[in-house]
């Protein structure tokens, strides 16, 4: 079996051939240490205690921004439910009272602002759209703007406070 030479012609074709071999290696090894690094990287897990903080807090603040009519106890209920500390301690003293209005609050922008998984604390600014239905007369929009402070329990992301955010003259 006799080995034939190159010819000039193909041996620019095999050197760039090797070269993209090698770089598609390097790309690939340079991914995979990438990767490993990310996957165990604290700040992964402080994202996905933000994306949950995130999350519980929209529901609760469109929960604790929404009342029945009529339903006063199961309001309160809801209230409870979503929220934790000096706020639910607030919420649960005395008789339930009747708004007299049925309000619908929708969270239309959220974010955490600050978050320390160490104490186990967030916090949460939001816009909220609350739709006011009376029991006659004109149905109202309102927007409000919220900033809560959530607590992590056992039973996941509570409100511990909840208050107005003022709107600033520019």
């Amino acid at each position: 079996m006799t080995r034939t030479r190159p010819t000039p012609s193909t041996r620019p074709a095999r050197l760039l051939r090797a070269a993209a071999w090698l770089l598609a290696t390097v790309c690939c090894a340079l991914g995979a240490l990438q990767y490993g690094r990310a996957s165990t990287d604290g700040s992964l897990a402080a994202a996905r205690d933000r994306d949950t903080a995130l999350a519980a807090g929209r529901q609760a603040v469109a929960e604790l921004t929404s009342a029945e009519a009529g339903r006063a106890e199961a309001t309160r209920a809801r209230w409870l439910a979503v929220s934790g500390g000096a706020l639910h301690d607030r919420l649960g003293a005395g008789p339930a009272t009747d708004p007299g209005v049925t309000s619908h609050g929708t969270v239309v922008e959220a974010a955490v602002t600050a978050l320390d998984p160490g104490a186990r604390t967030a916090r949460l600014i939001a816009v909220v759209r609350v739709e006011l239905i009376p029991a006659a007369g004109t149905v109202t929009t309102d927007r409000r703007r919220l900033a809560a402070t959530l607590t992590r329990t056992g039973a996941g992301w509570k409100v511990t406070a909840l208050a107005a955010v003022p709107v600033g003259t520019a």
